[in-house]
């Protein structure tokens, strides 16, 4: 393509008067001379003929010739033919071509190429001293992150020079040149300065007559494009109130997909370059393969580089700037290509000595045009041919995509691109580097989001709040007590904690969810995923609720480990036996003693259920970390339009989402969790082994039961009578007893009479717990001072018959012994169940709740696995937000579930052994 950047004129003519502005004087050449001159400026004639230039025509093996050794022009052209020697010349060789035509402005102003007084010579022009000359221009330039001011040599040279001719020429070059000089001064305004962009000012301010560029007000013929404007308000109009043309979707053409940012570049001196696509690393000082630099114009990818660089390689590369007016690039439905300027926050600016730009406040910003990645000219001081004093460097470069609210076909606002340069004192170049970064936002607002989350967190927490007061109330109706005191306020607060919890764990599993479904799914892009300063509340959620989880988690963990047990053995003596009476050296009959064997292997397969869960928590944790990992669910969590679960090693990898992150590995952690206990439930339990049924089997084959109270007046019982009458016994009746009970030989094996009924929940009176607290007193004695024992017996004595007490009253109190202590059989109301509390209270009878559910598992890890399920993930995803490691939250989440295990089976194991009068030796 070939694009035009000066005037010039026709064939056939002349060129008069050329000042390098918008505008050239050409004169018709006569018939006779018909030709012009390779320089523009005079005619000549051309025996050979012409070229569609209007130049005189040589054959390839000729040379043309258009002045003798004097420098005088000739009237015709000469064509020196070549012999095809090795020895090669030019045309200045031939006739000594070695004259230079005067710069313009010698000859307007003196009518030779000297520039005498009162004439201003000054960069190489001359300018007459009776003109309207612009204000003296200021070459100091202030490095205010060093503190340090330098003379510029080359704004000495060139900033007046440039002034003048654009202001007096409109030459084109030199106002491009001003305009560099201004950007190089990081485009600071000051009232009472005339540096380069406080000459650039007066000179925009004075040529308002000059009219405008593509009806942009900001954008003065002749001038270029360097400021927005000063008015408050104008970043905030520019970025927030008009649309991009064209919209933008992950999936379609490269156009649609692709951000075609297109830059016009210019050297120091303001010479027009060439028009360059910023793909290829334009912009991005960090080396790196074609396919991760160009990913950084990838629509929705978040893109981050960031490298050192060391400042000898900089001066290598860079020692003029390079500078880009950025544009964006887009078609119209005519099929034609438009472009699209985009605005830059400049956050070195200084307005009247303030940085304007650096604050949070858009009304504020004072928006620009042109920027350069490295500045090694400006600093030197005296010579140009001399090392730099200082550099600046485009040290941070962000491309900010902003997505229109509600929009369904991704219209974004213009981009801004935000630059930062930083001022570096050059010492020791070969030791000296620099931090540079490069990065694509993408963000859209989130205030609609934060209400909506806002609103389900307080309807959800509403809701919590009552569901917490109803356990509350169910649990001082387990206490036996109804007064409101210290205790009750905590008890709620600790059930507030773990249904807080839960709200919280649902809205950040679903907000998690939700960007990973409708962000990577879109096609037209509609949503945008929020920035890191963004995800603060979510995850301030994640951290509310893993608190939370954590207080309830260790609330059950501690209640299951003070919980009261006592097995009752039913086994009667199998009549007398012979006994040697000690001392007397006598023997005389004495009643059986009945085997505690059963009941220590009752004791030891409680122990070994406490912490069966419903999942396999080695498993749960390998598979997540296999299908994170190994297949690649992770690859999902990047903040780019990708789907992909597979990356290849040469292609960019953006920078991780923390929702999406959250999402994923929620996801699948709850997926995996959820097959398990599908298969626990349908097959492993059903057709392998149910360890919680199983015990309440094995407590009917030992002639066992379980009386369990959790809370004061409220626990559970499993009815372990064998309807044989004896389990001691040897191998051949037990198999016996076991055919006859599966041919319905005998009575069934539930409490009540002709029913199967072997677990209730039960609800026991204040007279039944008195009595009970009476007979465990003596029971955990032998822990007191041995000055309150009885001086007759020891302490294995006392709490051996503190156990018979306690069997045997709890064994009369299930055969209704005990009348003014009984009981009552029903079931429960179905909104009992659905609220997890009892109705009636206990005050003469006590209540037996028929409990088909097995919920004595309440006291075991195998009744809260929602709470230890969750417990885990919201473990696993803190460390991961934390180190952004997935294996490193899986090993530490498999130690935490191994350490607490362990705490529960030790301390569980104590509390067995003291509250059943088991020795602790025959539990393993």
């Amino acid at each position: 393509m070939h694009i035009s950047t000066s005037c010039v004129c026709l064939p056939g003519f002349k060129m008069v008067s050329n000042n390098g502005g918008p505008s050239v004087t050409c004169e018709k050449c006569p018939e006779n001379v018909n030709g012009v001159t390779e320089d523009g400026w005079n005619c000549i004639a051309c025996p050979k003929g012409l070229t569609t230039e209007g130049k005189c025509k040589c054959l390839n093996n000729e040379i043309l010739v258009e002045r003798d050794v004097n420098g005088t022009l000739l009237k015709e052209a000469l064509c020196i033919h070549c012999d095809g020697s090795e020895q090669s010349f030019s045309t200045s060789d031939v006739l000594g071509n070695r004259c230079i035509r005067c710069e313009q402005t010698f000859i307007n102003v003196s009518k030779s190429c000297d520039c005498s007084e009162p004439n201003i010579l000054t960069g190489g022009l001359c300018f007459s001293s009776s003109g309207h000359f612009p204000p003296k221009g200021v070459a100091t330039i202030h490095y205010g992150q060093l503190g340090i001011a330098v003379t510029s040599a080359w704004f000495q040279k060139n900033l007046q020079a440039s002034a003048a001719a654009c202001w007096l020429y409109s030459n084109l070059t030199s106002c491009q040149a001003l305009g560099n000089m201004c950007v190089m001064n990081m485009n600071s305004l000051s009232s009472a300065s005339t540096d380069a962009c406080g000459l650039f000012q007066y000179i925009y301010a004075n040529t308002a007559g000059l009219g405008i560029v593509h009806s942009i007000s900001f954008w003065r013929h002749y001038l270029p494009w360097i400021y927005y404007g000063d008015q408050p308000g104008l970043a905030s109009q520019v970025l927030d109130t008009t649309q991009f043309p064209t919209g933008f979707s992950f999936k379609g053409t490269n156009k649609n997909i692709k951000l075609q940012f297109i830059a016009a570049s210019y050297d120091v001196e303001g010479n027009f370059l060439k028009w360059q696509s910023l793909e290829g690393g334009v912009l991005q000082l960090c080396p790196d393969t074609l396919t991760r630099l160009d990913a950084a114009y990838i629509f929705g990818t978040t893109y981050q580089q960031s490298c050192t660089v060391s400042v000898s390689k900089i001066l290598m590369s860079f020692p003029k700037p390079i500078f880009y007016d950025v544009y964006l690039e887009y078609p119209e439905d005519n099929g034609q290509q438009y472009l699209w300027a985009i605005p830059v926050l400049n956050l070195n600016l200084q307005y009247n000595e303030m940085l304007v730009n650096q604050g949070s406040n858009r009304n504020n910003w004072l928006l620009t045009r042109r920027i350069f990645l490295v500045d090694a000219l400006s600093g030197k001081e005296n010579d140009l041919k001399k090392q730099p004093r200082i550099i600046r460097i485009a040290s941070k470069i962000t491309i900010s995509i902003h997505l229109v609210p509600n929009t369904q076909r991704g219209a974004i606002y213009p981009p801004l691109i935000t630059i930062a340069y930083t001022d570096l004192l050059v010492q020791n170049p070969d030791t000296q580097s620099v931090t540079v970064s490069f990065s694509v936002n993408y963000e859209m607002s989130q205030s609609e989001a934060q209400i909506q989350t806002d609103i389900a967190l307080g309807v959800l927490g509403g809701l919590a709040v009552l569901w917490s007061l109803l356990k509350t109330a169910g649990w001082k109706r387990r206490t036996g007590s109804s007064v409101i005191d210290l205790q009750t306020v905590f008890k709620f607060l600790l059930f507030y904690a773990g249904d807080l919890a839960n709200v919280f764990f649902i809205i950040t599993v679903g907000t998690g969810i939700y960007w990973l479904i409708f962000f990577k799914a879109q096609q037209f892009v509609s949503v945008l995923l929020p920035i890191p300063s963004q995800e603060k509340h979510f995850v301030t959620y994640i951290g509310c609720a893993f608190t939370l989880k954590a207080l309830q988690f260790l609330h059950k963990l501690i209640s299951q480990l003070v919980v009261d047990i006592f097995f009752i053995d039913w086994e009667r003596p199998k009549g007398k036996v012979l006994k040697a009476v000690e001392g007397e050296g006598g023997i005389r009959s004495a009643t059986a003693p009945v085997s505690i064997w059963r009941t220590y292997f009752i004791a030891n397969e409680w122990n070994e259920i406490q912490t069966v869960r419903k999942i396999n928590p080695l498993f749960q944790v390998l598979a997540v970390l296999f299908f994170l990992e190994v297949v690649g669910f992770s690859n999902l969590a990047v903040m780019d339009s990708s789907s992909s679960l597979t990356r290849s090693s040469e292609s960019y990898i953006a920078p991780w989402s923390r929702i999406l992150r959250f999402g994923v590995s929620s996801a699948v952690w709850l997926v995996i969790a959820m097959l398990q206990m599908v298969f626990f439930a349908v097959f492993y339990e059903r057709f392998i082994e149910d360890k919680i049924r199983q015990f309440v089997d094995l407590c009917s084959m030992s002639n066992i039961s379980v009386f369990l109270l959790s809370h004061n007046c409220f626990g559970y019982y499993i009815h372990g009578r064998s309807v044989h009458g004896h389990a001691d016994t040897n191998m051949e009746e037990m198999n016996m007893n076991l055919k006859r009970e599966a041919e319905n030989l005998c009575s069934q094996r539930g409490l009540l009479p002709n029913t199967d009924g072997q677990t209730f929940q039960i609800s026991i009176s204040r007279r039944m717990r008195q009595q009970y607290d009476r007979i465990h007193e003596t029971l955990t004695r032998k822990h007191g001072p041995t000055r309150l024992l009885d001086s007759s017996a020891n302490t294995f004595e006392q709490s051996t018959k503190a156990y018979h007490t306690m069997n045997k009253f709890l064994g009369s109190f299930i055969d209704h012994v005990h009348k003014e202590m009984d009981y009552i059989v029903k079931d429960k109301l179905l909104l009992e169940r659905i609220l997890g509390m009892e109705f009636m209270e206990p005050i003469e009878k006590s209540i037996f709740y028929n409990d088909e559910g097995h919920s004595f598992s309440d006291v075991l890890y195998y009744g809260n696995e929602a709470t230890l399920l969750i417990f885990d993930m919201l473990f696993f995803s803190i460390v991961d937000l934390a180190s952004q490691s997935f294996v490193l939250a899986a090993i530490l989440t498999y130690v935490q579930q191994e350490i607490f295990r362990f705490i529960r089976n030790t301390v569980g194991q104590k509390n067995l052994a003291s509250k059943t009068l088991v020795d602790e030796r025959f539990l393993i």
